[in-house]
């Protein structure tokens, strides 16, 4: 079943992908979303270097979006948004079913992690924030103290990661997505950050390019 913003419902954990697989089945070589992820033990017998990176909204077209993602060999697009829609007729291609079906036509495989997703009180807790220093949601260059930590007591440390970890594409990488422009602005960061810590995984984050 395809989720959609029509059809998720609140609190789902895990994801379908855009092409109505299961969470793990992710794309391998040439990608194709309808092979496995996994990751193969190398022939010299040395572990596997897992890889994820980040990216937003803010300063992308959607066709320079895409463009990104395939630079970085994206083959599966994880959205950790709570709300799947941007505000702007700009931002247009980032809602969630026109980018899925941009998704399926390019390839790359989608699932969403409302698990990962904030709050609609932690995220009120940022914009009072943003508000105090003068800052828009599309000028943030930090998040707030208090942001991050109830964010990570509250979501991050309780949530399992290894759903996530075991659907890794095993060639090519995947990315977590959300809006802002810089990963430092975004809960993705956060995210990203645990990921790399606990299961030493390489993080690259992919902003619009000059």
């Amino acid at each position: 079943m395809l989720i959609t913003a029509a059809n998720d419902p609140a609190g789902r954990a895990g994801g379908t992908t855009a092409h109505g697989t299961d969470l793990a089945a992710v794309m391998a070589d040439g990608g194709s979303p309808a092979s496995s992820g996994g990751h193969e033990q190398p022939a010299d017998g040395r572990s596997a270097v897992l890889k994820l990176a980040t990216i937003g909204v803010y300063g992308f077209d959607g066709e320079s979006y895409l463009q990104r993602l395939r630079q970085a060999d994206v083959r599966l697009l994880l959205d950790i948004r709570q709300r799947r829609g941007v505000r702007g007729p700009e931002y247009a291609w980032a809602n969630s079913r026109r980018l899925q079906a941009a998704l399926d036509e390019a390839g790359i495989a989608y699932e969403h992690h409302r698990e990962l997703a904030p709050t609609t009180d932690l995220r009120q807790l940022q914009y009072a924030e943003d508000d105090r220093l003068g800052v828009g949601k599309r000028s943030r260059r930090e998040l707030a103290a208090e942001y991050t930590r109830r964010y990570t007591s509250e979501i991050l440390d309780p949530v399992d990661l290894e759903p996530i970890v075991s659907a890794l594409p095993s060639s090519g990488t995947a990315a977590l997505f959300c809006v802002e422009r810089d990963p430092e602005a975004c809960h993705r960061s956060l995210v990203a950050q645990r990921l790399s810590e606990r299961y030493d995984i390489t993080i690259e984050h992919l902003r619009p390019l000059p």
